[in-house]
């Protein structure tokens, strides 16, 4: 699908649910596209029609491209467009089910997205620093003459 034909289905969308912004939608896409292409590589040859993506394979394809574009800014950015959790990428997914963009196979269902990682888990412990307490020799200062 065109960019163009995408963005007037999402504007299509936004104007019966509005909880998520254009951007996330566009974002969504892409991280599909990403987990489509990691899939691909993986397999290590040409894939003539890619496979179906569940649920929770697409979710670890959003958190491994979130972290790849944003870093430490994913969870500010992902909640800035009202993503807070990852039942709201089912949400938007089934949105975009609904106007054909997606697919789905009739083992699907937005619980496949229930509660898979949390953001804090997947967006903020990743930047955290160790718990450990680092351990610093001790220098003598050895004053100058």
């Amino acid at each position: 699908m065109k960019e163009h034909d995408f963005m007037e289905v999402v504007n299509l969308i936004l104007k019966e649910d509005d909880r998520y912004g254009k951007s996330a939608y566009t974002f969504l896409r892409k991280a599909l596209d990403h987990t489509i292409e990691k899939e691909r590589k993986s397999q290590g040859k040409a894939v003539s029609r890619p496979r179906h993506v569940s649920g929770q394979e697409l979710l670890e394809g959003v958190r491994e491209y979130a972290l790849d574009q944003f870093g430490p800014m994913a969870f500010t950015v992902l909640t800035t467009w009202g993503i807070t959790r990852c039942e709201d990428f089912g949400e938007m997914v089934f949105n975009l089910i609904e106007y054909g963009v997606f697919s789905k196979n009739e083992d699907d269902c937005k619980e496949d997205f229930s509660a898979i990682y949390t953001f804090e888990d997947a967006f903020v412990k990743p930047f955290q620093p160790d718990q450990r307490r680092l351990k610093y020799p001790r220098y003598r200062v050895i004053q100058s003459l």
